[in-house]
């Protein structure tokens, strides 16, 4: 996967989250959008009100709807990324767990609610 497009309700407080919380690196900005660099991903944040035109005849949906989607960063040691993230000034919104399918993971949301997970492959005993 190239990028992701997530759509934004308060852009400038989620050009901070990516960017000070996570730590990722600015490679675009303007008016309507910022990109970021995730390793082999680009993520870029679009403002709400720009999205219809590049998502129609598809509606853009409102964050009261829910989440659709969970984003994952996989990484070797969930409780220290747990551990970043908290002294950051993230919330954590559960975890880090052991999962029955061989993962400890965790969840944490963006300021416009997007869901994501940290993610842990549990070494096989």
């Amino acid at each position: 996967m190239g990028a992701i497009t997530l759509f934004c309700d308060d852009l400038e407080a989620s050009r901070s989250f990516y960017g000070e919380a996570l730590g990722w690196t600015l490679l675009f900005a303007d008016d309507n959008s910022v990109a970021f660099d995730a390793g082999n991903t680009i993520v870029n944040l679009l403002r709400e009100e720009e999205a219809a035109d590049l998502i129609a005849p598809a509606a853009v949906a409102k964050r009261a709807a829910g989440a659709r989607m969970q984003l994952s960063i996989f990484t070797n040691d969930a409780d220290a990324a747990c551990a970043a993230l908290r002294a950051a000034g993230v919330t954590i919104a559960g975890g880090p767990i052991d999962q029955p399918w061989g993962m400890r993971t965790a969840t944490f949301h963006d300021p416009s609610g997007h869901v994501w997970e940290i993610a842990q492959e549990i070494p096989a005993t």
